[in-house]
């Protein structure tokens, strides 16, 4: 296995200024490396090793890293003066907001922040004040932010979760500590692509709303069964909850529309963020006039307070300007090209695998993808945590990082692949994954054939 002195030794010195070294927790894996330069589909760390890259910074660089056409917007924006001006409008603002509208058939109006947990927590407070009502559902195994109402119900272990209940719902299991019990009493965890449950949640309480990603790829990439997400638009209209989708990672990744408009499902909010801006710090929450409008409601008791010092930054304002003009040029080439090499991929590594006779399924949508070893596509997170074999994921992650293919180190998470990644990268990842399978003791491969 690769050492990695230069990166301990920069570690050693962080951990003398911040809590574990890291300013996200997130960040915290082993083993632990320190990235210093990227490029395209390319990392390069402290040693000085290439790495081929399809963690992404957890999605956002759907172009690639650094992208010449971003990279030259930001540097004309910062040398013709602009600034943060904290007062006001600016036309790079609008032009963005303008361009998300365009693309965007779930947004009329459209808010510009920072991060997608801002955004999520913007539309649950749009939510509640829009119907008067305080409690939301949230799904098992979704990911919407690191505030106080979504901070729960991730990969929570089964033995904590309890068995498949339907209808029904889950316990909030929090992801930190810190969370009031009054806020957890609100929240109504239920297993993706179960819309008996969201109902009986209904019956149950005055819902205000349900948030959720509309394929779930913070466990890889869990999509909607057929007429599940028409279901949810369903319930919302009888029973008066608001719809929300994060698209934080398949907004813009997968289409200008989001998954939304594949799916031909509208919500009532959207929030985007990640591929966005090709890296740069933004997200925009998206909906229907009516709601959208609270925010400038001339009833101060109806009035959502929305504020941030930096919403639209005009550098991660310009980067998602110059990202969308990208995803737009020559009549959609960034996605023909993306979904070109994620067929590829995906092929690869079914063949690969099957060669080995290791049970395993590759789950894609367009530049993201999974692999998961169980002899299905999951449905949901129980379905997931039964079946899929995570010590070989997490093996196969740790020896791929040490053959230079960095996929993200722990289970299930989902690989992105860019724009800016070659036939031969996809080729030389497919061998890797090939190799470290094929290195495995019988006894091991029997295991995951089990």
């Amino acid at each position: 296995m690769r050492s990695y002195p230069k990166s301990a030794e920069i570690l050693a010195h962080n951990r003398k200024f911040i809590p574990g070294g890291v300013v996200s927790t997130n960040r915290a894996t082993q083993p632990e490396i320190v990235f210093v330069r990227a490029q395209g589909a390319e990392l390069w760390d402290a040693e000085g090793c290439r790495y081929i890259d399809y963690h992404a910074a957890f999605a956002p660089h759907l172009l690639g890293h650094n992208d010449p056409y971003v990279t030259e917007a930001v540097q004309r924006t910062l040398a013709e003066g602009a600034s943060l001006y904290g007062t006001g409008t600016t036309t790079l603002e609008g032009r963005l907001a303008e361009m998300i509208v365009e693309a965007s058939p779930a947004a009329e109006l459209v808010e510009l922040l920072n991060t997608g947990s801002e955004a999520t927590a913007q539309a649950m407070r749009l939510a509640r004040a829009a119907t008067g009502r305080d409690h939301f559902i949230v799904m098992q195994g979704g990911y919407n932010g690191w505030h106080d109402d979504v901070c729960c119900n991730l990969m929570t272990p089964l033995e904590q979760l309890g068995s498949r209940v339907s209808p029904g719902e889950y316990a909030f299991a929090p992801m930190s500590a810190g969370i009031p019990a009054s806020r957890q009493a609100l929240i109504h965890p239920v297993n993706f692509n179960d819309l008996a449950s969201v109902e009986y949640v209904c019956e149950k309480y005055d819902v205000a709303g349900l948030i959720t990603e509309p394929i779930l790829q913070n466990i890889g990439i869990v999509h909607p069964q057929p007429g599940y997400l028409e279901g949810l638009r369903r319930l919302a209209d009888r029973y008066g909850f608001v719809l929300v989708f994060d698209e934080v990672k398949t907004g813009f990744r997968h289409g200008l529309g989001g998954y939304a408009q594949i799916a031909g499902v509208r919500p009532d909010l959207v929030v985007y963020g990640k591929a966005l801006a090709s890296g740069y710090p933004i997200a925009a929450l998206g909906g229907r006039r009516e709601l959208m409008e609270l925010f400038v409601h001339p009833d101060p008791s109806r009035r959502v307070l929305l504020a941030g010092t930096y919403n639209a930054h005009p550098v991660p304002t310009a980067a998602a300007i110059a990202t969308l003009e990208r995803l737009m040029q020559q009549d959609g080439e960034v996605y023909r090209r993306t979904e070109s090499l994620g067929e590829r991929i995906e092929a690869g590594l079914e063949k690969a695998l099957e060669s080995l006779g290791v049970t395993a399924t590759v789950c894609r949508q367009g530049s993201a993808f999974c692999i998961y070893f169980m002899d299905h596509a999951p449905v949901d997170w129980h379905d997931l945590a039964a079946h899929h074999n995570f010590a070989f994921d997490q093996k196969m992650r740790l020896e791929l990082v040490d053959r230079g293919v960095y996929f993200f180190p722990l289970a299930t998470k989902q690989c992105s692949i860019s724009f800016a990644h070659t036939e031969e990268q996809i080729d030389e990842t497919v061998a890797a994954v090939a190799e470290v399978v094929g290195s495995l003791t019988e006894s091991e491969r029997l295991a995951i054939a089990e």
